[in-house]
């Protein structure tokens, strides 16, 4: 195996440019339980080994993108927090991770994080297979973005499912382009997208549309220098309908719209802050959630109508950076998430993270229930 693995790099590289990298990322984690109704806290330490592959030859292109993931703390694999993170799986109709291995004090797996390949030139971009599909423009929050919306609650908010998918871009001209997009879901039914941009004097504008078995969605983007400040502001709206699992649990249409308005500001002595707002027109109830778990909006199922979030970075030295992020959700009781890093890079292999999510609030309220979380990341590349 280790002989067929060296001739397929040296064929590769005799024909094109292979660069890999490999990275570890490692966790150590004190969390508390997903559960409101459980006052548990869990010690557990989570690992990724992460290869990846690039490969190009004149205008072809390819990635592979594979890790191999290990969490260590019987008390956390043994828990129901620990099921849900078996219950996760990516909406494709293949599968992209083997099944859990359990053993003595943690379990195992692996999965295929991205492996899509495709062609480029003047014109026109095609990407075939399990990619990233970027639509909207927040920082915090993007509604038009159904495919891969990052989760900016999470551990690390990028780190989304890929998606099966055939994209091809058209660039009309210098200042626009079309991108149509097909991907087919777990269920082997298929959802579709188109998406125009084009760049004016004063902004960028986009439009998205979407369409597949269970939801239909209009969207519209906006970003733009604001004058000569310096100021980037962004605005993005999306007008959903889905099939909505109610309390009742029978299906039934709704129809919302949700919108971001933001802006980005990078001082001169280091700091850049960032403010976004969120608006929906609708709210979900825990329960709702919880009977919509495989629904492709649940990222747009949220708890309140109105969010704001505020980012602060902060780069000390070349070596020190810090962050915080705090969102308010204004709901009957208005509750917080706040979460704080300082990230530490030793060299060109070695940084370092401490990190907390922190939640406050009246009992009943969206975040009053949760549990804070805190880490200590340890990333290693070579």
């Amino acid at each position: 195996m280790k002989i067929l693995s060296l001739l397929l790099l040296l064929t590769l590289s005799l024909f094109g440019d292979f660069d890999y990298r490999v990275e570890n990322t490692n966790f150590t984690i004190s969390q508390g339980s997903i559960n409101p109704q459980q006052n548990t806290n869990y010690l557990y330490n989570y690992d990724r080994l992460r290869f990846r592959g690039d490969y190009s030859y004149e205008n072809y292109f390819s990635t592979i993108i594979a890790d191999g993931v290990n969490y260590l703390g019987k008390e956390y694999t043994e828990s129901n927090d620990f099921n849900y993170i078996k219950w996760q799986q990516s909406d494709t109709p293949f599968k992209t991770q083997t099944a859990f291995h359990d053993y003595d004090k943690g379990s195992a797996y692996a999965k295929l994080y991205r492996l899509y390949g495709g062609y480029e030139d003047s014109q026109n971009r095609v990407v075939l297979g399990l990619q990233n599909i970027s639509m909207g423009v927040g920082r915090i929050w993007t509604p038009t973005n159904l495919f891969n919306p990052k989760n900016i609650y999470a551990l690390e908010p990028d780190e989304t499912f890929g998606v099966a998918a055939l994209l091809y871009t058209r660039h009309l001209s210098d200042t626009s382009e079309i991108t149509l997009i097909t991907s087919q879901k777990e269920d082997e039914s298929f959802k579709y997208a188109a998406r125009y941009t084009a760049f004016l004097d004063f902004s960028e504008i986009a439009i998205d549309m979407l369409s597949s078995n269970e939801t239909t969605m209009i969207g519209l983007e906006l970003e733009a220098n604001l004058a000569d400040s310096g100021v980037e502001v962004r605005s993005e709206v999306a007008y959903i309908r889905n099939s909505f699992n109610n309390p009742l649990n029978t299906t039934q249409e709704i129809a919302f719209t949700q919108a971001i308005v933001g802006a980005d500001y990078g001082f001169e002595n280091g700091v850049t802050l960032i403010g976004e707002a969120l608006y929906s027109s609708e709210s979900f109830t825990y329960n709702e959630l919880l009977l919509n778990l495989d629904s492709e909006i649940l990222p747009n199922l949220v708890y309140s109508k109105f969010y704001t979030a505020l980012s602060l970075s902060y780069s000390f030295n070349i070596f020190l950076d810090g962050s915080l992020i705090y969102i308010e959700s204004f709901n009957d009781k208005n509750s917080r998430f706040v979460s704080p890093t300082l990230n530490y890079t030793l060299n060109d292999y070695n940084s370092f993270m401490l990190g907390a999510m922190m939640q406050d609030g009246e009992r009943g309220s969206e975040f009053g229930e949760l549990k804070n979380s805190y880490y200590f990341k340890w990333l290693l590349s070579f």
